[in-house]
């Protein structure tokens, strides 16, 4: 029983948390490694496309609420994600238009593209924070748990609970549905093979009449979409405030680059390895270990290894491992 009972708070401090964030590192680095696969540079504007995305997602959701529209039992923010994505579009869309087409016409070397990207990301901070401010925004709606802790204990009869939150179920399963529709569409559309020529190889992909501003506009939709996505479903898990985001950059560019930068299966890979490394080393494991270790051996002390506090400075480390030691990461991307 006590074997059960330290599975069960495995799962529910550990395991159900870390697969959720993951799902969420994964569609944020999916988006990354696409800009650099595709028009080859690394976009530190990424967390930044990502709030403003959520941040009109957000106004959308409250419209709906005061309108009285909802879902029922899951969170109205699902309404407001088309919302959200396009003017995510119509942002990057724009800069693309104002700013990077430039630099690509002039053909600037990678790095020339990386520093532009951090003045678009510091633009990007300035105005998501003057239309809603630096406060915490909680838009979450709707039933709140799949199934609460309580209830699993009277299901089951343990002693710890096992409890399941609807944007943690929501997460995960949109998850799944949003990269089988990016890989389908990578691998079976005409535009999406055009894509990926053009990643392979630009000259030759140019030769072969591919449309490199069609590509090019493509590649920023559907980086719109996943960074949307990926923020709205982050904001429903825990909250929305717009340094949050500017932080989730460090852990988006590990997952990235620990999966292979411009490989989008190491991208997921590399989201879940993030998360997990985040949430196993930060985790008080004294309460799994009560229940799995002879009484003996129980500890005294939290066993933590490092506060939440330090949560990024896990991602940190993981980049510089992977940096130093395999800079094309798990699933050979292109060298960094």
């Amino acid at each position: 029983m006590d074997v059960l009972n330290g599975l069960v708070a495995l799962a529910n401090f550990v395991l159900v948390p870390a697969i959720a964030y993951g799902s969420q590192l994964a569609l944020g680095a999916l988006g990354v490694t696409l800009v650099y696969g595709i028009l080859r540079f690394s976009n530190f504007a990424h967390g930044d496309s990502m709030a403003f995305g959520t941040l009109v997602a957000i106004l959308f959701t409250y419209l709906f609420q005061s309108m009285g529209i909802s879902l029922g039992p899951l969170p109205t923010a699902l309404l407001a994600i088309p919302f959200g994505i396009a003017g995510a579009a119509i942002l990057i869309l724009g800069t693309d238009r104002l700013v990077y087409r430039f630099y690509r016409a002039q053909r600037v070397k990678p790095v020339i593209l990386v520093i532009v990207s951090i003045g678009v990301m510091f633009v990007y901070e300035g105005l998501i924070r003057f239309i809603i401010g630096t406060g915490e925004q909680r838009f979450s709606d709707g039933e709140r748990f799949i199934i609460s802790a309580r209830e699993f204990k009277q299901m089951t009869g343990l002693r710890e609970g096992l409890a399941l939150k609807t944007t943690q179920g929501l997460t995960v399963v949109t998850a799944i549905v949003v990269v089988a529709l990016l890989f389908w569409f990578l691998n079976r559309t005409r535009t999406g093979k055009s894509m990926r020529a053009f990643s392979d190889n630009e000259d030759l992909a140019l030769l072969s009449g591919i449309n490199p501003e069609r590509v090019v506009t493509v590649t920023w939709l559907i980086v719109a979409a996943l960074a949307t996505v990926a923020g709205v479903l982050y904001g429903l898990d825990k909250s929305f405030k717009p340094f949050v985001y500017f932080q989730l950059l460090l852990p988006i560019f590990a997952a990235a680059i620990v999966g292979g930068l411009g490989n989008p299966l190491g991208a997921i890979a590399g989201g879940f390895v993030v998360a997990f490394s985040e949430v196993g080393i930060t985790y008080a494991w004294k309460k799994v270990a009560v229940y799995l270790l002879p009484e003996p051996l129980e500890p005294s002390g939290l066993v933590q290894l490092l506060s939440t506090d330090y949560k990024f400075a896990v991602s940190f480390v993981i980049l510089l491992i992977v940096l130093l030691f395999r800079p094309t990461g798990l699933f050979k991307g292109k060298a960094v």
